[in-house]
Parts: structure tokens; C-alpha cells; sequence
């Protein structure tokens, strides 16, 4: 089994057309589990001792980072405990619980799910497992910047949808001189918070970008996207589903909403000085369920 697959670089001369420039999709929904998480969760696990390994290992998710922590357990052979929240995706806790994971959803919300954690991690005695904010992380998902500059060289700006900040700061680590633009949805607003404090600030994250309702964005994330000037905009509810129906009827890939920020961003105009430019935005995963997309699509016809 690969643990982790290149994935494509693929053209839209359609989004292109939108903002003047040349428009690329990562497509990081072809990755295994669906999501770009593995990148970085496959090299934090690389480096637990034999020790921690036996301890087992915890995490916390909204669901891609605990299929992908669940996926990279079953290869090592480490028993493996995933907190979630009431709410979640059936869909993302049963691909956890499907890579042999066992899945705790008794938190009512995001900000619950790390006490949760707390309490779970105090009474197994399990490594945890940071779902974004882990400089091993960063690193490891810094490779997806550097697959988009080896493949195209002539980016001048990445777009990447952001919930804890871990993607985004790796896009920046491994793109060095592309400009990064993270885009989070206006209900879900922990780096633009957390870069104007100056610390993590905890939000109340709602958006139907459920991959991005992260309640914090991490410590090392901030320092990352401080020292590397990534930009923050905010888009709507309805630049989302915009950037998803887009991604559905026109690039013809099944993406989920967080994956379509991007895309959103660039539509909606809020993505500033891109004209004549080539732009890259990371289509960052794929799990979503049924009901969730036939409703957003469908309401497009109205």
C-alpha cells in the first residue's frame, strides 16, 4: 500500500476566466483518505517511539484529520482513539471507525471536544496526536506546497481554505516566494483572530464548511503565517457553495465545502490583485456526505 499518492495539478481556464489569470486546482481530494491530512499525520506518527506506540495514540477532528490519524495507525499497527463531536459527519467518523479507529462524539461542540480530549487523554494515559498544530505536521504538509511550485514554478499566489491553520502554514513553508492567501469562512475565523492578537484565540466556529470550523488556530500555525505574511479573507456561506458548485459542474470534482473555499474566494472577487496572475488553490478534500451536497447543489435551481 503507498501510504501517500502525488496528486494532480490540474487546469481551469474557466476560473481563470473569472479573475483574469491563469487558475490551477490542486486536487488534494485524490489523496488517500480523501484529504490532504495524512501528509503531515503520516510524519508525526513516523516519529513516536515504540513506547508511545504501545500507549496508543488520541486525536481530535472534525473528521478529515481522524481518518487520516485512523488510516496511519492502521498501517503501524497502533490502537487508535478519535474525538468528535455531536454534529460531526456520519460520514467522516464512520471512515475513522472503518480504518479501525474507535470514534468518542459525547462532546456537544468543538470548544467541548478539547476538554473531551483532555479527559480521555488523563484517563488512558494515550499519545496525543495534534490534528494541526504540530511543527512535525507543518513539515509534513509543507510537501504539498513544494509538489505545486515542482509543477508549476510559475505560480505567483496559493489559495487555501483554513480552519486550524496547519495546511495553510505548510503551503507556506514549502512554497517560499509564492504569496499564500488562507481563506475562512465568516462564521469560522480563528487565524484572522488569532493574527490580530497575536495569540490563539478560541471562536465558536458555524459554517457548513465543516472541515473548517476549527475553534483555534494553532500556536505554531500563527508564528508560521506571521513570519511568512499569509493573508486571511473571509467569504461567505454562499461563496462556498458557489466555489463547490463550481468545482462540481465545471472542474467535475466531487469535492467538500472547505475544499471549496478557494474557489469561492476567487469567484467572489475577494481574493485581491490576482489579475494576469497564476493562482493555485488547494482543493483540500472530498468527504462529503450525500445529503450535503444534493443540498447545495439543488439550490442553485431555485
Amino acid at each position: 500500500m503507498t501510504p501517500l499518492l502525488r496528486t494532480p495539478l490540474l487546469r481551469s481556464t474557466t476560473l481563470g476566466a473569472a479573475f483574469g489569470g491563469t487558475a490551477l486546482l490542486k486536487a488534494e481530494l485524490f489523496q488517500k483518505t480523501g484529504s490532504f491530512k495524512p501528509r503531515g499525520i503520516l510524519a508525526k506518527l513516523a516519529t513516536l517511539s515504540p513506547e508511545e506506540k504501545e500507549r496508543g495514540v488520541i486525536t481530535v477532528s472534525a473528521g478529515n484529520a481522524a481518518a487520516a490519524v485512523a488510516y496511519g495507525c492502521a498501517l503501524a499497527e497502533i490502537d487508535c482513539l478519535v474525538v468528535m463531536w455531536q454534529g460531526t459527519s456520519d460520514l467522516k467518523a464512520a471512515a475513522a471507525q472503518g480504518y479501525g479507529a474507535s470514534v468518542d462524539r459525547e462532546a456537544p461542540g468543538p470548544g467541548e471536544a478539547f476538554g473531551r480530549l483532555e479527559e480521555l487523554r488523563a484517563s488512558t494515559g494515550r499519545f496525543f496526536v495534534h490534528p494541526f498544530d504540530d511543527p512535525v505536521v507543518i513539515e509534513g504538509h509543507s510537501s504539498l506546497g513544494r509538489e505545486i511550485l515542482e509543477d508549476a514554478p510559475e505560480t505567483d499566489v496559493v489559495v487555501v481554505g483554513v480552519g486550524g491553520g496547519g495546511l495553510v502554514s505548510g503551503v507556506a513553508v514549502g512554497a517560499p516566494g509564492a504569496r499564500v492567501v488562507g481563506v475562512e469562512p465568516e462564521g469560522s475565523t480563528a487565524l484572522r483572530d488569532g493574527l490580530a492578537a497575536g495569540h490563539p484565540v478560541f471562536v465558536q466556529p458555524k459554517s457548513i464548511a465543516d472541515a473548517l470550523n476549527a475553534p483555534i488556530a494553532g500556536e505554531h500555525c500563527l508564528a508560521v503565517c506571521r513570519e511568512r505574511g499569509v493573508e486571511s479573507v473571509l467569504i461567505t456561506e454562499d461563496d462556498i457553495r458557489a466555489g463547490f458548485r463550481f468545482l462540481y459542474e465545471r472542474a467535475k470534482l466531487a469535492a467538500e465545502p472547505g475544499a471549496a473555499a478557494g474557489v469561492g474566494a476567487l469567484l467572489a472577487g475577494k481574493v485581491r490583485d490576482v489579475e494576469g496572475k497564476t493562482v493555485a488553490v488547494v482543493v483540500s478534500g472530498g468527504n462529503v456526505g450525500a445529503k450535503t451536497a444534493a443540498a447545495i447543489l439543488s439550490s442553485n435551481e431555485a
